[in-house]
């Protein structure tokens, strides 16, 4: 076949790619329409494995998996917004880790608001101005996100889904290396860079700030300054990057969460978190963990924090596999809830592959 004649042919196929897919848009509205008529939520995170499952079953090349999940995230995205407005609150401002990880959950066809702290995330969603948020929970370098994890404590929000994102710190600013007196960025992010900022840039003042985006503004604006942020946010900013990948550690990676209002079905390969307080007593946490093991169930995490209502009183939050309706679930909570004196389900949600 002459050039011509292929060329000729992929438009063929994107004329009949262009009708499925808005074939497809038009199921997407009427299921949003009966999702509005259910009070049912748009976003539905087991319907979502579900397709991106799928998409790997059928896959047979030469296209690759990663190039169908992000043709598809947009899709998807394209036909959340057809269902309904949506409105997702995020850790800004904007070219954030948080915000990047956020359009990768969600695309970029949706509506995105910024906030300024993890606290006014968690506030959008409550008082219905958003109706999912996205929030840092944990780092494979530094642990966990503590602030997100007191916010579980109090609010009825849920979570419903998890995202996982590699993260590479660069250095950027609009002066030199040489010249560079201040940086800004979280704290986290400090701790995710010591060995390198120790070695590189000793004596230099480190300022813990919100978010790295704020990071980024603060250093776009000031002499002789200085944030460790993502590449995005130099270009958003106007700023250059010194040096690029100065993270301790090469698999960096960071886990969010989406919160919500409402619970999610399960998928088959679900994560569930809750957190409890214990009795002050001996073996008391012991005891705590014993359901799990005589239900056969495999805890991925503990973390403690303290109530701050009284000294050396504490929560805990633990991850484990399964979901809250799975059978051997309900039995093991039955049974810690009868040992504990405070036992919250904060979510059941599909796990990361």
């Amino acid at each position: 076949m002459s050039l011509n004649s292929y060329r000729k042919k992929i438009d063929e196929i994107d004329a009949k790619v262009i009708k499925l897919l808005n074939e497809r848009a038009e199921m997407s509205q009427a299921i949003g329409a009966r999702k509005l008529k259910t009070n049912t939520g748009i976003y539905a995170p087991a319907r979502e494995k579900q397709v991106f499952d799928n998409i790997k079953k059928l896959n047979q090349g030469p296209m690759s998996q990663e190039a169908f999940e992000a043709i598809y995230r947009e899709i998807m995205s394209s036909s959340l917004a057809l269902e309904k407005s949506l409105k997702i609150a995020y850790l800004g401002p904007e070219d954030s880790y948080t915000h990047l990880a956020s359009i990768k959950k969600f695309g970029s066809q949706i509506d995105y608001q910024p906030c300024d702290s993890i606290l006014d995330v968690f506030k959008c969603v409550e008082n219905d101005e958003c109706e999912y948020g996205v929030v840092p929970i944990e780092n494979s370098t530094e642990g966990v996100v503590t602030h997100t994890i007191d916010m579980l404590v109090d609010s009825e929000l849920k979570i419903c889904a998890q995202i996982l994102m590699k993260i590479s710190h660069n250095l950027i600013s609009k002066t030199t290396l040489r010249q560079i007196k201040k940086i800004y960025s979280n704290s986290q992010v400090f701790g995710q860079c010591r060995h390198w900022l120790h070695k590189n840039m000793p004596g230099v003042d480190l300022v813990p700030i919100e978010s790295t985006s704020k990071a980024a503004q603060k250093a776009s604006k000031e002499k002789n300054t200085a944030a460790i942020s993502s590449s995005m946010a130099a270009k958003t900013y106007g700023l250059k990057v010194l040096k690029s990948n100065i993270q301790d550690i090469a698999h960096n990676a960071t886990r969010f969460l989406v919160i919500a209002k409402q619970d999610v079905p399960a998928t088959g390969s679900d994560r569930t978190t809750i957190l409890f307080s214990i009795k002050d007593k001996v073996g008391a946490l012991h005891g705590m963990l014993t359901p799990f093991y005589k239900n056969k169930i495999n805890l991925t995490k503990i973390e403690s924090r303290p109530s701050k209502k009284r000294a050396w009183d504490y929560y805990f939050f633990v991850d484990f596999n399964g979901h809250r309706s799975d059978k051997n679930v309900k039995l093991a909570l039955s049974q810690l809830e009868n040992m504990c004196k405070y036992l919250k389900v904060v979510g059941s949600y599909p796990s990361l592959d």
